[in-house]
């Protein structure tokens, strides 16, 4: 791996997290396997190598104390921001734990892989005029559930500054990317096209099967991505549990047009 650059670090992993789900409500404090999925998620996210620390970034709103009371007990260092700005929670994120690269993953990735997180960093490294690095700008590679994305504070300034869709404020990171040209993009891609596999957690089917998976492959306490395509290829009724969910695009958004204000810091 490229050796990180003193001006590039510290790199921090911001995880997103919310009780608000429309599809499949408090999700991120459901239990999979004796652990809550924002527990297993900052715990995979946490053996990457190339990362400083792992910040959660929640909300203002009093639903989600829980997360927050939960990440005080787990000594996993948080802050809370806006609902529906994520984009202003990732900037608060990044101000105040002073992240020079951000890596943006979302807590609803309870398979997120810190080898892929390894690698679409170090791709990034080697880019030194990159601004955004992605392993889901080409959809049809990773596995829906595997999204990990880099970017810059620099470039993490501009969005938040100009950004001014519902769309790019919620999912923060279309303003680097939904322009061509706009910025020097870097594509991290799979050695193969595993796009139509859906390993994200939104939905009950999601749920049953990622609880599936840390079942079947409960011997292997470090299990890679690779270990669950494995799996499938065994088990190939398990992508039937969920094959025909909607993934949501990145234009549709839950704050139906309103972004809301406010910011509160917590350290844990």
């Amino acid at each position: 791996m490229k050796q990180v650059p003193e001006i590039r670090k510290p790199i921090l992993a911001v995880i997103q997290a919310r009780m608000g789900s429309s599809r499949l409500p408090d999700k991120v404090l459901l239990d999979i396997a004796g652990r809550p999925m924002l527990a297993r998620v900052v715990e995979r996210a946490k053996q990457a190598a190339l990362l400083d620390d792992v910040i959660v970034a929640t909300t203002i709103d009093p639903e989600d104390d829980p997360v927050a009371a939960f990440c005080e007990q787990q000594g996993y260092p948080f802050c809370r921001g806006p609902v529906f700005d994520v984009l202003a929670r990732y900037h608060l994120a990044a101000e105040t734990f002073d992240g020079q690269t951000i890596v943006r993953i979302t807590a609803d990735c309870p398979l997120i892989d810190p080898d892929v997180i390894d690698r679409t960093i170090d791709k990034f490294l080697q880019q030194p005029a990159a601004v955004y690095a992605s392993n889901r700008l080409q959809r049809y590679t990773y596995p829906i559930g595997l999204d990990v994305e880099v970017f810059t504070r620099d470039g993490l300034e501009r969005a938040f500054s100009d950004a001014e869709e519902p769309y790019q404020r919620e999912h923060v990171t279309p303003f680097f990317y939904d322009t061509p040209g706009k910025f020097p993009l870097v594509s991290v891609e799979a050695e193969g096209e595993y796009g139509h596999l859906r390993w994200t957690v939104d939905t009950p089917e999601d749920l049953e099967f990622v609880r599936r998976v840390y079942r079947l492959l409960a011997d292997r306490a470090h299990f890679r991505w690779m270990d669950v395509l494995n799996l499938l290829e065994q088990e190939p009724e398990l992508v039937s549990i969920n094959a025909h969910i909607r993934h949501k695009g990145f234009r549709e958004t839950d704050s139906r047009g309103s972004m809301d204000s406010g910011t509160v810091v917590e350290k844990g």
